[in-house]
């Protein structure tokens, strides 16, 4: 008898300790990591794609690059943009120079419901990067153009992110054409204000 009222009066103790806390202890954090590129296990859950696919030129990786010196790991998504085509190709091509990364599709969904920014932090190459994020102005992308489409975003229910690059366009200033290309990526966040 004393260990089932030993059992009671302790979880009567922690239900009153949890209705003694504030509206903040609900709420969420006010920031999520959603992907940290620190470690190969992080990077093996990109997929990479490139015109190459449909018979352009253009190649990209995604690795962390050995160093000795005990800095923190950091993704390097990098390649080349060309805007020729293989001319064995079976493909008819009307443009190239386009490469990606795509997250492999999340076990279930990622509740990005209660966060209203996406932040990243990285370091480029003067190139215009287009990531499709859930974002109040969010823009449909496919192969590293924005797309004309009435979509509706529903961040409850997030599938995957991709981060693109297109030899041609962005916004002005931006270094465009064919040619190398470099970012490095520390982390994809979601932020709430």
């Amino acid at each position: 008898m004393s260990r089932f009222r030993s059992l009671w009066q302790t979880s009567i103790q922690a239900t009153k300790r949890a209705l003694k806390g504030t509206w903040e202890d609900l709420m969420p954090p006010s920031e999520k990591v959603v992907f940290h590129f620190n470690s190969k296990d992080e990077i093996s859950r990109w997929h990479l794609y490139a015109d190459s696919e449909l018979g352009g030129l253009s190649s990209a990786s995604l690795e962390i690059p050995d160093t000795d010196s005990g800095a923190p790991l950091t993704g390097v998504f990098s390649g080349n943009l060309s805007l020729d085509l293989d001319e064995c190709s079976t493909w008819r091509m009307k443009r190239s120079g386009f490469c990606g990364m795509r997250s492999k599709r999340f076990n279930g969904f990622i509740d990005l419901d209660s966060y209203d920014t996406i932040a990243m932090r990285l370091c480029g190459d003067g190139r215009c990067y287009i990531s499709t994020i859930p974002l109040d102005r969010y823009l449909p992308t496919w192969r590293g153009n924005v797309i004309n489409a009435n979509l509706e975003m529903n961040p409850s229910r997030i599938v995957g992110m991709s981060l693109s690059v297109n030899a041609e366009g962005g916004v002005p200033g931006a270094k465009t054409g064919p040619g190398d290309f470099q970012l490095e990526i520390d982390w994809i966040k979601a932020l709430r204000s």
